[in-house]
């Protein structure tokens, strides 16, 4: 398959595009494919497109945005006909399509978390960014400038990403230790886990913390199963760090990679780029050593 890689909708944090220079960390060839933190499951989605693993699982803490995965996956059809009606009925709801959105809204945090009703939410809320209040609720506002991503435009990357992963992808909804157990020798764990910046409490995508210390000691279950995997773990922009490095125990090469100019920086009259940290598990090195030096910007060793 040629062209950009298909993605269903925006999600905040999505590493859609800096797929193509993650995946040159990656074996050309693996078993099974693991993204436990998947989100919309960009590097997934990424990796099936250049058919470099048999099977793909998708694992994610908020059920219904693997359920959106899923849906698009097994039943297409029936994922673009529900959304369609959902989106098509904010043009002729009474009070408005902004209170439309509140609507379906309140459906979904009193138990409708329905894939097509997380669909629509993540179309029309604020910059595709899944947030959550203490109690559980989705309460992330509209995006009052537009109406959410058209049907048509979802349509050719539903269909699309259906065609790549069909039959060949499972999904669940489990811790990420979990899916660690799952993972043997042969296999590749991506991850992508919350930023440490808001991994103290309940954060902005995930329904639970996910501290430091515990990540850290947990990658040590790979570690000695002998599983590669590759995490993306914060990075930098301009002078400012966000998060520590992995530790050095865990035995990774760092690499950054180079985000593009930050859009904050932007606003603030600055042309400051981000750079976010690549973290490559020891038996990947033969495939660290044929990369390409412009793309391995930053190199390091921890």
């Amino acid at each position: 398959m040629n062209g950009k890689t298909p993605h269903i909708v925006q999600y905040q944090g999505s590493k859609r595009l800096l797929a193509p220079q993650i995946l040159q960390y990656m074996p050309r060839k693996f078993n099974r494919f693991f993204e436990p933190f998947s989100g919309m499951a960009a590097i997934t989605i990424a990796t099936a497109k250049e058919n470099r693993a048999n099977e793909y699982f998708v694992n994610d803490l908020n059920k219904p945005v693997v359920s959106i995965l899923q849906m698009a996956i097994d039943s297409p059809a029936a994922l673009i006909e529900s959304y369609t009606k959902v989106w098509t009925e904010q043009f002729s709801y009474q009070k408005g399509h902004l209170e439309h959105f509140y609507y379906i809204r309140g459906r979904f945090n009193d138990g409708e978390q329905t894939a097509v009703n997380m669909l629509y939410l993540l179309a029309r809320c604020v910059k595709g960014s899944v947030r959550y209040s203490r109690n559980g609720n989705f309460n992330q506002s509209p995006d009052k400038r537009r109406h959410g991503t058209n049907p048509k435009k979802i349509t050719d990357n539903v269909y699309a990403i259906s065609s790549l992963l069909k039959g060949r992808a499972f999904f669940s909804a489990l811790d990420y230790r979990d899916i660690f157990e799952m993972a043997q020798p042969g296999d590749l764990v991506y991850m992508d886990p919350p930023y440490q910046g808001v991994s103290n409490t309940r954060d902005s995508r995930y329904f639970a913390g996910l501290g430091y210390e515990e990540f850290s000691q947990s990658i040590e279950i790979l570690n000695r199963k002998n599983v590669d995997y590759i995490i993306s773990y914060d990075g930098e922009c301009g002078n400012k760090e966000y998060g520590k490095d992995l530790p050095e125990s865990l035995n990774c090469t760092k690499f950054q990679l180079n985000a593009g100019t930050s859009t904050q920086a932007t606003l603030l009259g600055k042309k400051d780029i981000t750079f976010e940290s690549l973290y490559v598990s020891a038996n990947i090195s033969e495939v660290i050593e044929s990369i390409p030096k412009q793309i391995t910007l930053l190199e390091c060793v921890v």
